[in-house]
């Protein structure tokens, strides 16, 4: 069975005419939206970093911030979003900035829970970096919490992932923290 004619059939169980003339061609515009958001199935971190990895004398925190994510709820199909922001201490090799950003998306346009967001990108980062260490932040909105359930409009889940120096250093997990405030 396609996505578009789940689509049709959820419509019509809702009670909705799929005849009529908004509706006619929402199932297909339906299932061209979620096959768009989720997309990082049909992707691997290895295929978004692309080889760029890079050699470099570099032990310095970088720190890349307000990475826009957009994802998918799997308990509800709901959307969440809001910004992941990734820092890392690097150990002989950088990665191409676009990359973060880009493991960022792989993860989210899954069906996810944003703990486990967070901590995929952190350890995918850390694996294909050998990073010193790792952290990961990332403040959303839920609209499971928003528009359904307890309807809490301002409410923001935080959540972190620190690996290694991050982890085991206070000092550094709190210059992280600083910077990304």
């Amino acid at each position: 069975m396609k996505i578009e004619d789940v689509y049709r059939e959820l419509l019509v169980s809702i009670g909705e005419d799929t005849g009529r003339d908004g509706l006619r061609a929402t199932p297909e515009r339906a299932a061209r939206a979620l096959t768009f958001l989720t997309a990082g199935y049909r992707q691997s971190v290895e295929d978004v970093i692309n080889g760029a990895i890079f050699d470099s004398d570099n032990d310095e925190m970088i720190i890349v911030k307000d990475i826009e994510l957009y994802s998918l709820c799997e308990h509800h199909l709901l959307p969440f979003f809001g910004k992941c922001h990734v820092g890392y201490i690097p150990k002989g090799k950088v990665m191409g900035l676009s990359k973060v950003a880009r493991i960022v998306d792989v993860f989210a346009r899954r069906l996810q829970i944003q703990e486990n967001l967070t901590k995929q990108i952190a350890d995918a980062i850390s694996r294909h970096t050998g990073a010193q260490g790792v952290a990961v932040v990332i403040e959303a909105k839920h609209l499971c919490m928003m528009m359904r359930g307890v309807e809490k409009q301002n409410s923001v889940m935080k959540t972190s992932c620190m690996l290694g120096a991050f982890r085991s250093q206070i000092s550094t997990r709190n210059e992280f923290l600083s910077l990304i405030a």
